[in-house]
């Protein structure tokens, strides 16, 4: 589904083991060619703004029970139609919400080469999101530093036999994953992570304004055990990509079950039993 906005269109994408939908929604890199280069439509903290306000009009339109505050009820979110809001970072960079004087859902940020993207999940999962173009994996790319070959292998099917193709999937799932976790690649290596065979994810209910010839599919990612010994808080969390292939390029989302933090990372939602992340031997 998508509402208009200020030339901002709104997406929404569902997870299996996901409460809610996550919003997503994009604006160019730079002012079109009529517009003077100042305001949202320019790059910088402005845009980024811009687009985290049009989510959070989303999110609250919709009606997300989350919207529902109750006294008692310590998960929701302090729903305000027009909060403050701005973007800080933790210590390794992953960017927080505030709304007022509240912590306020999960978000990320990429950027292409044409357009810069968020992404905000409101039902209490940390989320990544990215995109990779194909035309970034010309020439010598060091794919053996990135990728297994087994990964490469079955990701050749969805990308249509294409490596470059198969490389930016690869790429978009392993980057998004590592913005979800929150750590990016300071502490977990890209060979460390682990992206598993894919499952078609165009089922009926996937809300994702894909066009026809595009393909969607859901990937399950674990950590190799050097990861989680380096990283344990990602231990015992579930940890799923959905992509969306948009002509040479791929878009990526993450969703990671969110669980207690300490120091900058404030405990926001709790999860009961979430099921183990797979570990690999690397």
């Amino acid at each position: 589904m998508g509402m208009d906005n200020q030339e901002v269109t709104v997406q929404t994408v569902n997870f299996s083991h996901g409460k809610g939908p996550v919003f997503y929604a994009s604006l160019p890199c730079g002012p079109r060619a009529d517009q003077m280069p100042a305001g949202p439509g320019t790059n910088g903290p402005g845009q980024k703004q811009h687009l985290i306000s049009r989510l959070w009009d989303h999110f609250v339109a919709v009606n997300h029970p989350f919207c529902r505050q109750k006294p008692d009820n310590q998960d929701a979110f302090p729903v305000q139609i027009d909060p403050f809001i701005r973007v800080i970072r933790g210590t390794l960079g992953r960017p927080q919400l505030l709304l007022g004087d509240h912590m306020g859902p999960a978000i990320s940020f990429c950027a292409s080469s044409q357009n810069l993207w968020a992404a905000l999940c409101g039902d209490g999962h940390d989320i990544g999101i990215d995109v990779a173009d194909s035309h970034e994996f010309q020439g010598k790319y060091p794919f053996s530093r990135v990728f297994h070959p087994r990964e490469l292998c079955h990701a050749l099917k969805p990308a249509g036999d294409d490596l470059k193709k198969a490389a930016a999937l690869l790429w978009s799932v392993k980057e998004a994953a590592a913005k979800a976790l929150g750590c990016g690649f300071h502490l977990v290596d890209p060979l460390q992570m682990i992206v598993y065979p894919s499952t078609a994810g165009a089922t009926e209910g996937t809300a994702w304004t894909a066009v026809k010839e595009n393909s969607i599919y859901d990937f399950l990612v674990g950590l190799s055990k050097k990861a989680v010994k380096r990283f344990p808080m990602a231990q015992s969390r579930s940890l799923r990509v959905r992509s969306v292939c948009q002509g040479n390029m791929w878009l990526s989302i993450a969703l990671l079950n969110r669980q207690s933090y300490q120091g900058d990372e404030p405990s926001r939602r709790r999860v009961s039993q979430p099921p183990k992340m797979q570990i690999g031997e690397t």
